[in-house]
Protein backbone atom coordinates (compact mmCIF):
# COMPACT_ATOMS: atom_id res chain seq x y z
CA UNK A 1 0.00 0.00 0.00
CA UNK A 2 1.11 3.85 -0.98
CA UNK A 3 1.47 5.78 2.09
CA UNK A 4 -1.57 7.67 1.35
CA UNK A 5 -3.60 4.81 0.93
CA UNK A 6 -2.52 3.64 4.53
CA UNK A 7 -3.29 7.14 5.95
CA UNK A 8 -6.81 7.15 4.10
CA UNK A 9 -7.32 3.12 5.43
CA UNK A 10 -6.30 4.13 8.68
CA UNK A 11 -9.08 6.68 9.42
CA UNK A 12 -11.65 3.71 8.02
CA UNK A 13 -14.90 2.62 9.73
CA UNK A 14 -13.87 -0.55 8.94
CA UNK A 15 -11.30 -2.32 11.42
CA UNK A 16 -10.17 -4.82 8.77
CA UNK A 17 -8.94 -1.84 6.99
CA UNK A 18 -7.59 -0.76 9.32
CA UNK A 19 -5.86 -3.37 10.44
CA UNK A 20 -4.39 -3.77 7.03
CA UNK A 21 -3.12 -0.25 7.31
CA UNK A 22 -1.26 -0.71 10.18
CA UNK A 23 -0.08 -4.19 8.88
CA UNK A 24 1.10 -2.38 5.87
CA UNK A 25 3.73 0.00 7.74
CA UNK A 26 5.74 -2.91 8.43
CA UNK A 27 7.41 -1.89 4.95
CA UNK A 28 7.63 1.94 5.50
CA UNK A 29 10.68 3.50 7.95
CA UNK A 30 9.92 4.42 11.68
CA UNK A 31 9.94 8.26 10.77
CA UNK A 32 6.90 7.39 8.31
CA UNK A 33 5.97 4.33 10.79
CA UNK A 34 5.46 5.59 13.94
CA UNK A 35 3.56 8.81 14.24
CA UNK A 36 0.98 6.65 11.71
CA UNK A 37 0.59 3.36 14.62
CA UNK A 38 0.73 6.02 17.17
CA UNK A 39 -2.29 7.34 15.84
CA UNK A 40 -4.11 4.56 16.43
CA UNK A 41 -3.22 3.65 19.90
CA UNK A 42 -6.59 3.95 21.02
CA UNK A 43 -8.24 2.10 18.69
CA UNK A 44 -11.11 0.99 19.35
CA UNK A 45 -10.46 -2.36 18.50
CA UNK A 46 -8.29 -4.22 20.48
CA UNK A 47 -6.70 -6.60 17.74
CA UNK A 48 -5.95 -3.12 15.48
CA UNK A 49 -4.21 -2.29 19.00
CA UNK A 50 -2.65 -5.26 18.83
CA UNK A 51 -1.17 -4.87 15.53
CA UNK A 52 0.02 -1.12 17.10
CA UNK A 53 1.87 -2.80 19.76
CA UNK A 54 3.49 -5.50 17.66
CA UNK A 55 4.36 -2.82 14.88
CA UNK A 56 6.09 -0.44 17.83
CA UNK A 57 8.11 -2.81 18.82
CA UNK A 58 9.37 -3.34 15.45
CA UNK A 59 9.88 0.60 14.52
CA UNK A 60 12.20 1.63 16.97
CA UNK A 61 12.00 5.69 17.96
CA UNK A 62 12.45 8.21 20.82
CA UNK A 63 8.38 7.82 20.47
CA UNK A 64 7.94 4.62 20.16
CA UNK A 65 9.27 3.22 23.98
CA UNK A 66 7.43 5.29 25.83
CA UNK A 67 4.12 4.74 23.85
CA UNK A 68 4.18 0.70 24.62
CA UNK A 69 4.58 1.83 27.86
CA UNK A 70 1.49 3.72 27.97
CA UNK A 71 0.17 0.12 26.60
CA UNK A 72 1.31 -1.81 29.03
CA UNK A 73 0.06 -0.19 31.95
CA UNK A 74 -3.41 1.53 30.39
CA UNK A 75 -4.71 -0.88 27.86
CA UNK A 76 -7.96 -2.20 28.98
CA UNK A 77 -7.24 -5.62 27.17
CA UNK A 78 -4.36 -8.22 28.23
CA UNK A 79 -3.67 -9.40 24.41
CA UNK A 80 -2.52 -5.76 23.47
CA UNK A 81 -0.81 -5.56 27.00
CA UNK A 82 1.15 -8.75 26.29
CA UNK A 83 1.82 -7.71 22.95
CA UNK A 84 3.11 -4.31 24.28
CA UNK A 85 5.24 -6.30 26.80
CA UNK A 86 6.91 -8.42 23.87
CA UNK A 87 7.46 -5.56 22.13
CA UNK A 88 9.35 -3.46 24.89
CA UNK A 89 11.67 -6.67 25.46
CA UNK A 90 13.16 -5.71 21.48
CA UNK A 91 14.65 -2.45 23.21
CA UNK A 92 17.01 -4.67 25.39
CA UNK A 93 17.77 -3.75 28.99
CA UNK A 94 16.08 -0.90 29.52
CA UNK A 95 12.93 -2.38 29.44
CA UNK A 96 13.70 -4.97 32.22
CA UNK A 97 12.74 -2.82 34.95
CA UNK A 98 9.31 -1.89 33.60
CA UNK A 99 8.90 -5.03 32.54
CA UNK A 100 9.68 -6.51 36.12
CA UNK A 101 7.49 -3.72 37.94
CA UNK A 102 4.19 -4.67 35.33
CA UNK A 103 4.72 -8.44 36.20
CA UNK A 104 4.33 -7.26 39.73
CA UNK A 105 1.46 -4.97 38.92
CA UNK A 106 -0.80 -7.10 36.43
CA UNK A 107 -1.29 -10.46 37.38
CA UNK A 108 -3.06 -11.31 33.93
CA UNK A 109 -1.64 -14.91 33.06
CA UNK A 110 -0.96 -14.18 29.27
CA UNK A 111 0.94 -10.85 30.20
CA UNK A 112 2.87 -12.66 33.26
CA UNK A 113 3.64 -15.71 30.56
CA UNK A 114 5.07 -12.93 27.97
CA UNK A 115 6.99 -11.11 30.42
CA UNK A 116 9.02 -14.15 31.36
CA UNK A 117 9.51 -15.43 28.03
CA UNK A 118 10.74 -12.04 27.55
CA UNK A 119 13.04 -11.83 30.71
CA UNK A 120 14.57 -15.01 29.29
CA UNK A 121 15.48 -14.20 25.63
CA UNK A 122 16.84 -10.87 27.40
CA UNK A 123 19.29 -13.22 29.40
CA UNK A 124 18.86 -11.34 33.02
CA UNK A 125 19.28 -13.82 35.53
CA UNK A 126 18.50 -11.45 38.54
CA UNK A 127 15.20 -10.15 36.90
CA UNK A 128 13.90 -13.31 35.58
CA UNK A 129 14.51 -15.26 39.08
CA UNK A 130 12.55 -12.53 40.62
CA UNK A 131 9.06 -12.84 38.47
CA UNK A 132 10.05 -16.56 38.32
CA UNK A 133 9.38 -16.37 42.05
CA UNK A 134 6.87 -14.31 42.04
CA UNK A 135 4.39 -16.47 39.21
CA UNK A 136 5.19 -18.90 41.54
CA UNK A 137 3.48 -17.78 44.68
CA UNK A 138 0.52 -17.31 42.54
CA UNK A 139 -2.59 -19.41 42.14
CA UNK A 140 -2.43 -19.31 38.04
CA UNK A 141 -1.71 -23.05 36.94
CA UNK A 142 0.08 -21.81 33.66
CA UNK A 143 1.81 -19.28 34.99
CA UNK A 144 3.27 -21.77 37.46
CA UNK A 145 4.41 -23.63 34.27
CA UNK A 146 5.74 -21.12 33.03
CA UNK A 147 7.76 -19.93 36.22
CA UNK A 148 8.99 -23.25 36.26
CA UNK A 149 10.13 -23.11 32.53
CA UNK A 150 12.18 -19.39 33.45
CA UNK A 151 13.91 -21.15 35.86
CA UNK A 152 15.35 -23.91 33.88
CA UNK A 153 16.40 -20.91 31.89
CA UNK A 154 18.74 -19.69 34.79
CA UNK A 155 21.11 -22.89 33.81
CA UNK A 156 24.48 -21.65 33.60
CA UNK A 157 24.11 -18.31 35.01
CA UNK A 158 25.00 -17.24 38.70
CA UNK A 159 21.12 -17.80 39.41
CA UNK A 160 21.92 -21.45 38.80
CA UNK A 161 21.70 -22.25 42.31
CA UNK A 162 18.85 -20.57 43.74
CA UNK A 163 16.75 -21.61 40.63
CA UNK A 164 17.62 -25.48 41.61
CA UNK A 165 17.08 -25.02 45.29
CA UNK A 166 13.22 -23.32 44.45
CA UNK A 167 12.41 -26.51 42.03
CA UNK A 168 13.26 -29.57 44.17
CA UNK A 169 10.55 -28.72 46.70
CA UNK A 170 8.12 -28.53 43.93
CA UNK A 171 8.42 -32.61 43.15
CA UNK A 172 6.11 -32.95 46.22
CA UNK A 173 3.00 -30.41 44.68
CA UNK A 174 -0.30 -31.75 44.44
CA UNK A 175 -0.88 -31.13 40.78
CA UNK A 176 0.44 -33.19 38.36
CA UNK A 177 0.48 -30.67 35.94
CA UNK A 178 3.33 -28.96 37.92
CA UNK A 179 5.48 -31.95 38.81
CA UNK A 180 5.25 -33.05 35.34
CA UNK A 181 6.76 -29.82 34.51
CA UNK A 182 9.28 -29.95 37.50
CA UNK A 183 10.44 -32.84 35.60
CA UNK A 184 10.78 -31.26 32.18
CA UNK A 185 13.00 -28.32 34.50
CA UNK A 186 14.77 -30.77 36.48
CA UNK A 187 16.62 -32.33 33.36
CA UNK A 188 18.58 -29.02 32.38
CA UNK A 189 20.36 -29.56 35.88
CA UNK A 190 22.14 -32.28 33.83
CA UNK A 191 25.29 -31.45 36.31
CA UNK A 192 23.42 -31.54 39.54
CA UNK A 193 23.37 -35.02 42.07
CA UNK A 194 19.67 -33.31 44.10
CA UNK A 195 18.09 -32.83 40.32
CA UNK A 196 19.06 -36.50 39.81
CA UNK A 197 17.89 -37.74 42.63
CA UNK A 198 14.42 -35.66 42.42
CA UNK A 199 14.33 -36.89 38.72
CA UNK A 200 14.82 -40.72 40.20
CA UNK A 201 11.97 -39.69 42.71
CA UNK A 202 9.49 -38.74 40.14
CA UNK A 203 10.41 -41.84 37.76
CA UNK A 204 8.05 -43.17 40.68
CA UNK A 205 5.50 -40.67 40.96
CA UNK A 206 1.83 -41.66 41.20
CA UNK A 207 0.44 -40.29 37.55
CA UNK A 208 2.09 -41.90 34.40
CA UNK A 209 1.84 -38.63 32.98
CA UNK A 210 4.38 -37.22 35.55
CA UNK A 211 6.47 -40.34 35.23
CA UNK A 212 5.86 -40.19 31.12
CA UNK A 213 7.84 -36.97 31.07
CA UNK A 214 10.64 -38.42 33.07
CA UNK A 215 11.42 -41.06 30.71
CA UNK A 216 10.61 -39.28 27.58
CA UNK A 217 13.14 -36.26 28.56
CA UNK A 218 15.77 -38.86 29.18
CA UNK A 219 15.48 -40.29 25.62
Amino acid sequence: MELHQIQTALNSSNSQDRLKAVTALKDYSSEDAVPLLMSKINDPDFLVRSFVAMGLGRKQSPDSFPALLELLKRDPDPNVRSEAANSLSYAGQVAISHLVIAFHQDNHWLLRRSIIAALADLGHPEALLEVCLCGLDGEDITVIEASIEGLACLVNTHKQQAALETLLPAIASPEWRIRRKVAWALQQFADSEAAQEALQALSQDEDHRVVAAVLENRL
